[in-house]
């Protein structure tokens, strides 16, 4: 019994270590998506006009892994795409209230402002690198 009680906390203290990892992925991305918009003009245009989308496609990817980090990488992938797309999606719905919500600084990062196909593409390709840094991370964590 005791071996198991030792386990399950050395389970535990890894989900717990996974957990802290993903936030700090998530300030970063979050950090880098922020600095993207506001110096854009200092980037190279191809990239001033795509890191942002990208960004916050991972920032979601890594959401869901810090908030379901027992679950499998695949469910993290299904449930950012299936997020990620609705939002872009739920730009085609315009009223007044979810407009009014949208002309704040954070109701336009989280909801956006209106549907581009465009961004299907970057939060596709956001949420593919995210799941790949994810992969590599923690292949080359659980090596160690």
């Amino acid at each position: 019994m005791i071996l198991l009680n030792n386990e399950y906390k050395l389970i535990n203290s890894q989900y717990r270590n996974m957990r802290i990892a993903y936030f700090i992925v998530i300030v970063i991305t979050i950090s880098l998506g922020l600095a993207s918009r506001k110096w854009s003009t200092l980037l190279p245009s191809f990239v001033a006009q795509n890191a942002g989308d990208i960004l916050w496609a991972m920032m979601v990817y890594f959401g869901f892994r810090l908030l379901l980090v027992r679950q499998s990488t695949l469910t993290a992938i299904l449930l950012s795409f299936l997020f990620s797309f609705g939002i872009e999606f739920s730009q085609l719905y315009q009223e007044d209230w979810i407009n009014q919500i949208r002309g704040t600084s954070l109701g336009a990062l989280i909801l956006g402002k209106g549907f581009l196909v465009e961004d299907l593409v970057r939060y596709t390709v956001g949420i593919m690198i995210a799941t790949v840094l994810d992969k590599l991370a923690l292949k080359f964590t659980l090596r160690s």
